[in-house]
């Protein structure tokens, strides 16, 4: 069984997903984040040895042969049926700054976690999203030639994942020359580019040396990219910007182009909200760190999250200090900071939706000499 990506499932979500399955994928990604690292190694060789229990038990089955995996993420957005189409592969690993290009900054600590889970499991659990420029018509043609999906599910948030197997050799000459951008997964990528250098030096080339991928195009697809808000647990909030009736008014007032970002403190025990226009290119969360967080030195007190009501919630029970909410913004306006030689803050966006984790799981052991990825059975 699936699950969203493990970062961005909460406490009591791994739980629920826990419950739900003895199967569910939760089990082998997902690791308790508060205990120290000997117990870490621990729950790494736990989540190992279930995935060689799944694969002889015959819960995950090994996939005849190499092909490419056709991916349909359906939802409907601000009121209207949308669809995300791309496909998921194995990509060659190279390091930062050639055809594949990181927009956001990595957390160390995430970083060691998962290297940790890599080096037991020896297997992509979920892949890295990444867009490419485009558009490229022969692909889209190639994807709506397609039929009934091989596997289909659909997430608690009301979004479809259909999956097909497709072997297609004029697919790798289509996507040669393109530079993809990572959307969502930048640890996840960090962490095989360390354990690719890590298995060279010991074994030569090998399976490490390439990545699992959602590869989407971006000059065809139309991405939803919402913001991540920021919390501040501590410290002291400078006093300016635009008074805001409330905070739906407050998230409806914000502007991306040209930048603006709205702020929740408690002022006499009561919640005070303001509009701070900015000037300068957008997107608006660079902006919001330009003039105002790096120059707290906030990154250690700062808490992230996609749901605003949240953050204000946080501000209100007094848990933190202050909230920061920024605006949606585009696929095309996060290129232009890469353009600019520059990379975004950490937690900068939040691509919606996200392919799940565990409708295809990559092999990098020696019983998987073609790469080939595991599915789950047919149902």
């Amino acid at each position: 069984m699936t699950s969203p990506p493990y970062d961005v499932i909460t406490d009591d979500e791994q739980q629920r997903y826990r419950a739900s399955s003895a199967y569910n994928v939760v089990h082998l990604e997902f690791n308790d984040k508060w205990t120290d690292d000997e117990q870490r190694v621990v729950q790494y060789r736990r989540a190992a040895s279930l995935l060689r229990e799944w694969r002889q038990e015959g819960a995950l089955v090994l996939d005849a042969a190499p092909a490419f995996y056709p991916y349909e993420l359906s939802f409907r957005w601000q009121g209207n049926p949308r669809r995300i189409r791309g496909l998921i592969c194995s990509v060659e690993i190279e390091d930062w700054g050639g055809s594949i290009i990181p927009h956001e900054r990595t957390m160390e600590r995430q970083v060691g976690d998962r290297l940790g889970l890599i080096r037991e499991t020896r297997a992509n659990l979920s892949p890295v999203y990444a867009v490419f420029p485009g558009p490229c018509g022969e692909l889209s043609e190639l994807l709506d030639g397609l039929p009934e999906p091989d596997r289909a599910v659909t997430d608690p948030d009301g979004v479809a994942h259909n999956l097909w197997r497709l072997r297609d050799d004029r697919i790798s000459e289509l996507l040669a020359d393109e530079i993809l951008l990572i959307a969502d997964g930048h640890h996840r990528y960090t962490v095989a580019l360390k354990y690719r250098n890590e298995m060279r030096e010991r074994f030569g080339p090998g399976p490490w040396d390439r990545i699992m991928m959602l590869v989407v195009d971006a000059g065809t697809e139309d991405l939803p990219v919402l913001p991540i808000h920021r919390v501040l647990r501590g410290g002291t909030l400078p006093d300016f910007g635009e008074p805001a009736d409330g905070l739906d008014a407050l998230l409806a007032s914000l502007s991306d182009d040209p930048p603006s970002y709205g702020t929740v403190s408690l002022v006499n025990g009561m919640t005070a909200y303001k509009l701070v226009r900015l000037g300068g290119p957008p997107p608006a969360v660079c902006a919001l760190h330009e003039h105002l967080l790096d120059a707290l030195g906030a990154d250690a007190a700062l808490a992230f999250t996609a749901d605003p009501t949240q953050a204000d919630g946080a501000v209100r029970t007094g848990e933190a200090v202050a909230a920061f909410f920024l605006p949606p913004t585009t696929a095309q306006k996060i290129r232009s900071v890469v353009d600019r030689g520059e990379r975004m803050p950490q937690k900068s966006t939040y691509f919606w939706p996200k392919p799940l984790t565990g409708m295809v799981i990559r092999l990098l052991d020696e019983l998987a000499p073609t790469q080939a990825p595991l599915l789950p059975p047919v149902a």
